[in-house]
């Protein structure tokens, strides 16, 4: 095996082991969250579960949008990556132990529990985008090299939420317990993979590195489509779980296994789907996919039964595999080598913010006005940005910039 094949193959698994810890916890959010002391005698932002539930999420994609572009500027500053993921996955370990700690000690308030988590999910971040930018350093085709990123993702989604539902009905902090112990495993085998990060001879201020990134505003595209992408993700892994729940009478293994019907084909159809935008550029891939996988969140929204949503669910998981590669490979083809950790930091801001935005704007709502009205919202976002964006990517031709990029086709 080649030995761009070979890290290609463990930064993925590094990449998956990572997004599965985090879903870990989605399924049982609400038992997780009431045994870590949410009560709404005693603190505002558990006055209901559905409220406590939320903000436990925010705490940690509030930190993600905060140091995620430190953790990026520290790496293409320094010419260096895996230090900075060791010194993430590690410390985000300690922040998930922590957390399954909180009942034992017993007399911190939820405000306490949401301060460790924005720790965790800080530290968490920076193992986590720069594991990616690891692999936005490859050569061998940036679809292919962002398609493995998304399968590691899909499948760390996919097989996160039903094994996280079984371990919340073991034991409410289980999930937490193996979350951490993942990290540990993370920080011990990044240095298995050789450190490509481009301009360690050529060091660069923070300053300048960001000024230059700037200076690229066709990278708003990808981080639009990026931020909206993760903003239905997030509204899935929140008010999805809880309509699901509600409307159907699903226990946590039962939603873990419904969310696996968007999760699994998501992850399974990325390596094919990126390599496919390769060949064909990314505008159909990114305008096209979107503008199918908001309706398919409409009809989600509207599904009479389990076997209907699950169907539906299916639909939308394809559309997203189509969609999410081409999205990530864009940033690579847009961005200069020597500042894809800055750039992929921008990209997983906008994703970080779109999450938060997932959980605030579906939340608020769906508590307000209901579930149908929040699909609505989310689906029809979902439309709007392909739409809007039709015009800027003619405009620009986007396609042509990207089969013409020096690097992109590099030997695997």
């Amino acid at each position: 095996m080649h030995s761009s094949d070979r890290d290609r193959a463990v930064l993925a698994a590094l990449v998956f082991a990572v997004l599965f810890s985090q879903v870990l916890l989605y399924p049982g959010v609400a038992t997780l969250v009431a045994a870590l002391g949410a009560d709404a005698s005693a603190s505002a932002l558990a006055a209901t579960p559905l409220d406590a539930s939320m903000w436990f999420l925010v705490a940690e994609f509030a930190a993600y949008v905060a140091f995620v572009g430190v953790w990026g500027l520290a790496s293409d500053a320094t010419g260096r990556r895996a230090p900075f993921i060791v010194v993430g996955s590690l410390a985000g370990a300690v922040g998930y132990v922590a957390l399954a700690a909180v009942p034992l000690v017993g007399s911190i308030p939820f405000e306490g529990v949401l301060l460790v988590r924005i720790f965790q999910g800080a530290m968490t971040i920076g193992a986590f985008s720069l594991t990616m930018t690891m692999l936005m350093d490859l050569r061998g085709g940036h679809g292919r090299n962002m398609g493995a990123a998304g399968i590691a993702i899909g499948l760390g989604a996919a097989l996160g939420a039903p094994v996280g539902g079984q371990l919340t009905e073991f034991h409410p902090l289980a999930p937490l317990l193996v979350a951490g112990g993942l990290l540990v495993c993370v920080g011990g085998l990044v240095s298995r993979v050789g450190d490509r990060a481009p301009g360690a001879d050529d060091r660069r201020t923070a300053r300048a590195l960001v000024e230059n990134v700037r200076q690229r505003p066709t990278l708003s595209i990808p981080y639009a489509f990026g931020f909206v992408d993760r903003l239905t993700a997030g509204f899935f892994a929140l008010v999805g779980t809880l309509y699901f729940q509600e409307t159907f009478g699903l226990d946590a293994g039962a939603t873990g296994l419904l969310l696996a019907c968007f999760f699994a084909p998501f992850a399974l159809l990325q390596y094919p789907m990126g390599a496919l935008s390769d060949r064909i550029g990314r505008t159909i891939p990114i305008v096209v996919g979107s503008l199918c996988y908001g309706g398919g969140i409409l009809v989600v929204g509207a599904a009479p039964s389990v076997p209907t949503a699950a169907a539906a669910m299916v639909g939308v998981g394809v559309l997203g595999a189509l969609v999410s590669p081409a999205t990530m490979a864009l940033v690579t083809d847009l961005a200069d080598e020597s500042e894809r950790g800055i750039a992929m930091a921008g990209f997983n801001l906008a994703g970080s913010l779109g999450f938060l935005s997932g959980f605030l704007v579906g939340g608020i709502v769906a508590g307000a006005h209901g579930y149908d009205l929040a699909f609505l919202v989310v689906g029809g976002l979902e439309i709007a940005i392909a739409v809007v964006t039709v015009p800027v990517f003619l405009r620009l031709s986007l396609e042509r910039a990207e089969r013409f990029r020096p690097g992109d086709r590099g030997d695997a």
